[in-house]
């Protein structure tokens, strides 16, 4: 699936599920999670304009942010409708149990076909850059996710992440740190990737506890077949 635009001309996401307590949507790519400087149409203004449509509501419509995407990034996202829904799915975020996977193309071959990667981050707010720092530096913070290489051709590799925390460009970071640069990064790639290209990362699969019900849900979400990802076999998930 892909974002359209309906009649009016409005941006319409698509959606994966909803009920009264949460709206779980698939994500594009190049548009901001939550309003930023760019001023471009974010994804959190869109949903609430659009549940403000489809169901009626007048005045605000609240819709509460509890995880993002970086904006190059595409693929599942949930959202809470309601406050009760947004303080238990935060909860879940700080314990770790809204599990999250994604897929990325990277350059080169990682070391191992599958391993944990543990670093410490520190952001740089000036220029919105994260780097890799020894541990106990000023506002440094743990980061650490799994790996597994699920194939490899003409000089990329098609990796699965499993994210245990969720620090700013994480995955990003932390794959180059260990010479797998993603396809596409300007940011942390510039030396190995052409401008223009797409960032080859998406949130494939997200499974936590419906907030109300206690019972697990699981959403999965696939790239668009183009290149890079068309030269995989992706996995089911």
């Amino acid at each position: 699936m892909a974002a359209s635009r309906d009649g009016s001309g409005a941006l319409q996401i698509p959606i994966l599920f909803e009920d009264n307590h949460i709206l779980v949507v698939e994500k594009p790519v190049n548009m901001p999670t939550q309003e930023d400087d760019s001023r471009d149409p974010d994804l959190l203004n869109v949903l609430k304009a659009d549940l403000k449509h489809r169901h009626n509501k007048p005045g605000n419509v609240y819709l509460g942010l509890v995880h993002r995407l970086d904006r190059p990034v595409g693929g599942v996202m949930v959202f809470a409708k309601t406050s009760k829904a947004a303080s238990r799915l935060s909860d879940a975020v700080r314990s770790r149990q809204l599990d999250k996977t994604y897929v990325a193309v990277v350059h080169g071959k990682p070391p191992q076909p599958s391993a944990t990667l543990r670093h410490f981050l520190w952001k740089d707010t000036r220029t919105n850059t994260v780097s890799v720092v020894r541990e106990g530096q000023q506002d440094a913070k743990e980061a650490v996710l799994d790996y597994k290489l699920l194939g490899s051709q003409e000089g990329l590799s098609l990796i699965q992440i499993k994210l245990h925390t969720g620090r700013p460009h994480q995955i990003r970071v932390q794959l180059a740190a260990i010479g797998c640069t993603l396809y596409g990064d300007q940011r942390y790639g510039s030396a190995v990737n052409k401008p223009g290209q797409q960032l080859a990362l998406w949130a494939t699969a997200l499974a936590f506890e419906h907030p109300t019900l206690k019972e697990t849900l699981r959403f999965r979400s696939l790239p668009p077949m183009q290149r890079p990802w068309s030269a995989f076999t992706l996995p089911e998930l």
